[in-house]
């Protein structure tokens, strides 16, 4: 077993060379938490030995995040800097890769004026939409990835002693993303070949739905629009360079048709959202539309979530992932979307991605719903993956076959 800082350097040499896969000449923007200092450098001098002329870190920080969401003037709440958000859509310009490093404290907001957090949210998103369109169309490399920080650490891990709780989290990192394999980089590529010839075998069957059931309250039918495309953990960019949006990635996904989403979705994990956690919710749709809606922790956050803009009512991706994956196996919650959405099949209120449609980069945002896929400003996963989940694949027919049992793939 390596040591700490062998690992360290492993991780982040991976979220460089297979997550945003930097080229030599293209620059490299990190978007970071200052509690991710540790990493970050590492990945900065990983990229600079690639070849990238220059690393640019963003960083920001939990505290002052709270202090301005609990103690700035509303005025303050609905404004966002533009020479920041156009920074981004510079680098994008360019041909950056974005590299980001997510450090949380899922209880970050608690107790914060669900309002005043809303105009904040609204706020970013509205004045960083052009950078996400960039990210949205995959017309740059991006990734996603996780470090440790005490707070996420004491409550992933309450049971542990206090001393060894964010040594737990790391472990638990470390092997969700494969760092302790004898060659990560040649693992990331097999397991992005597995997760491929998945989706080739959706695509070959053309569904016209799925349809879910468990006995946690989820049956729902969801169609999926003519012409949509299965993806996997490995895209390319508009220059043809291959990157991992998440690491780590279990998922096989695509965008549904927005009106035809009908029954109930129960959660079967906690939900992370701007700060405060949301547990054991429930969604009813009708026609593609969330209709009612109920959580037995974090009901404001929860509506606070569907009521983003009239797209936050929709779905914007299906995702299928067998309940019996390193991550779920290790039988840890992690109050974090990037990890919980990989142990446990998902689906996402918000935009849908233009990629899983056939020419949908081409597509305005008018011919993309047209089509049948959703705009939002948001886009946030919610697991409903269970030991029992059963998912029937519908042709056009209207005869089915098993997709999933028993939580995990049927073929």
């Amino acid at each position: 077993m390596k040591n700490f800082q062998q690992r360290l350097e492993r991780y982040a040499a991976l979220a460089v060379e297979v997550g945003v896969n930097v080229q030599p000449g293209q620059k490299l923007c990190i978007i970071a938490p200052v509690a991710a200092a540790e990493f970050v450098r590492e990945a900065v001098k990983r990229a600079y030995q690639l070849g990238s002329p220059y690393v640019h870190v963003d960083w920001s920080d939990e505290s002052v995040t709270r202090a301005r969401l609990e103690f700035s003037p509303e005025e303050g709440l609905s404004g966002y800097p533009a020479w920041h958000a156009q920074g981004r859509v510079q680098m994008a310009e360019e041909g950056a890769a974005f590299l980001v490093v997510t450090a949380e404290d899922p209880d970050l907001l608690k107790g914060i004026d669900s309002a005043r957090i809303g105009l904040a949210v609204k706020a970013q998103q509205n004045a960083l939409q052009p950078f996400r369109n960039f990210m949205l169309n995959n017309e740059v490399a991006w990734s996603i990835v996780a470090v440790p920080t005490k707070p996420w650490a004491d409550k992933v891990f309450p049971d542990h002693a206090d001393g060894e709780r964010v040594n737990a989290l790391w472990e638990a990192i470390f092997a969700a993303v494969r760092v302790d394999a004898d060659e990560p980089v040649a693992t990331w590529r097999e397991h992005a070949a597995g997760l491929r010839a998945k989706a080739d075998r959706l695509n070959e069957r053309r569904y016209k739905a799925l349809r879910y059931r468990n006995e946690s309250g989820t049956d729902v039918s969801i169609g999926l629009p003519e012409g949509h495309i299965w993806v996997s953990a490995g895209t390319r960019n508009k220059q043809g360079t291959a990157f991992i949006p998440n690491m780590p990635t279990e998922e096989v996904f695509t965008s549904p048709l927005r009106t035809s989403v009908n029954g109930t979705v129960a959660s079967s994990k906690p939900l992370s959202y701007n700060g405060n956690l949301i547990d054991r919710f429930a969604m009813t749709f009708v026609d593609g539309r969330v209709t009612s809606y109920e959580a037995e922790q974090g009901q404001e956050a929860l509506r606070q979530l569907i009521e983003t803009d009239e797209g936050s009512h929709f779905l914007g991706e299906i995702a299928l992932v067998s309940f019996h994956s390193p991550i779920s196996d290790t039988n840890v919650t992690f109050y974090n979307t990037l990890f919980d959405e990989n142990a446990a099949c998902h689906l996402a209120l918000g935009f849908a991605f233009p990629f899983c449609l056939e020419g949908g980069l081409s597509l305005s945002k008018e011919e993309l719903r047209e089509r049948g896929l959703n705009q939002s400003l948001t886009h946030v996963d919610f697991m409903i993956g269970t030991p029992d989940l059963a998912i029937d694949g519908i042709r056009e027919d209207g005869s089915s076959e098993p997709l999933f049992r028993g939580g995990n793939w049927a073929f």
